[in-house]
Parts: structure tokens; C-alpha cells; sequence
């Protein structure tokens, strides 16, 4: 298992690896998570996908992308702002340079490899992804919005959720905005035992 970076896609693997991803998305959110998400084509895809994000991806030595999230600066269109405003205090973000916004984070829970800890093997190396990619690329804080049975997740691996305002009932979700912070402190800690990372080689070199 490793954790890849792809904003725009440079050959046929990342473009598999992109396209994986909105198929899992589409699994997880769509079809376990009953989410009013748009899925044609067996892929679940938004706008936001189109303003070149950043993907996180955990990949496993098939080749198949096991987990995922998306980072877009929260200085732009964010999903928090333009989406979620409700869950945030008057409505608006204060949003600063060094914060990113993690969306559409899931994992495949049926993948195997990993298990055998109080919290799936994936979700650690994502987890330590996104902030060992915040940390080289000068983000020093996470924005999201998850729901309360993950930020349980996130409290108990000892990465609490600094909500900015109340939980709050999102279609079929008690849904909750709030923070995370980005440090080499945090990442040492959540970074589990064998943590592959391709971060800072490109994924096509990696694959």
C-alpha cells in the first residue's frame, strides 16, 4: 500500500488511478452511504472536480485504489463555503492561505490488508497523507465537513476536530464543519507502521 498525489493527471496510470477513484466515491458515498450524490456512468463526480484539485489516493500493490480525498485551497470555491454554509458561524468561512479543504474522503472498508487495529490501516496512511502533502505544500490547517460517527474516528486516533459551529442534520447525515491542524507533531503521530508515500515522487515514476 502507498499514498500517491495527482492534481492533473500526466499519463494513463494517474488517469486510471483519477478515474478508480470516482468509481470508489461512487460505492461509498452513493451506494453505502444512501448520499444525494450525482453518479453517472458508474462514477461519482462534481464540480468541484473540475477546478484541478489535488486527490489523495491510497493505492495497494494491485494497483487499486483503496481510499481517497480531495484538497482544494480555501481561499476558492470550497465545498465548506459554497455547499455547507449553514454548519459555519454567519455562514462564511474565514478562511486564510495556509488552509485546505479535504472533501470526499473514503475508504474501500472491504479491502482486507490493513485490518487487525481499532481503526483500519487505510484511513491511518490517508490521514498522514493529507497532512505530509498540507505540510510540503505550506498548508498548515484542514478544513472539513464529516459527519459524527468520523469524527469519533478522528478523536479517538488523536486528531480532534475543532468544530466551528453546531452538528446540524445535512439530507441523511448529522453533519459537523470544524478543523484540523496540519503538523509534523500530528503526522509522526498518526503515521502507521510501513507508511509508503509517493508524495514527493510523481505517481506515474511511483506506479
Amino acid at each position: 500500500m502507498q499514498i500517491l498525489a495527482i492534481s492533473k493527471p500526466k499519463d494513463a496510470f494517474e488517469r486510471q488511478f483519477l478515474s478508480d477513484h470516482h468509481r470508489l466515491r461512487a460505492e461509498v458515498f452513493s451506494g453505502r452511504l444512501g448520499w444525494d450524490v450525482v453518479v453517472k456512468d458508474g462514477l461519482e463526480i462534481d464540480r468541484f472536480d473540475e477546478i484541478q484539485p489535488t486527490y489523495i489516493l491510497a493505492v495497494d500493490d494491485d494497483q487499486r485504489v483503496a481510499g481517497c480525498a480531495r484538497l482544494l485551497p480555501a481561499k476558492g470555491p470550497t465545498m465548506v463555503q459554497d455547499v455547507f454554509a449553514t454548519l459555519l458561524p454567519s455562514g462564511k468561512l474565514n478562511a486564510h492561505p495556509a488552509m485546505i479543504e479535504s472533501s470526499r474522503f473514503c475508504v474501500d472498508t472491504g479491502c482486507q490488508k490493513g485490518r487487525g487495529t481499532a481503526t483500519h490501516k487505510i484511513s491511518l496512511m490517508m490521514f498522514a497523507g493529507i497532512i505530509e502533502w498540507s505540510l510540503l505544500n505550506g498548508f498548515t490547517e484542514i478544513v472539513t465537513v464529516t459527519d459524527i460517527r468520523f469524527e469519533r474516528i478522528l478523536a479517538r486516533v488523536g486528531w480532534p476536530l475543532d468544530r466551528l459551529g453546531p452538528l446540524k442534520k445535512i439530507g441523511v447525515t448529522m453533519a459537523v464543519a470544524g478543523t484540523l491542524p496540519a503538523t509534523e507533531q500530528i503526522f509522526r503521530h498518526l503515521r502507521p507502521a510501513g507508511y509508503l508515500s509517493r508524495i514527493s515522487t510523481p505517481s506515474s515514476q511511483a506506479a
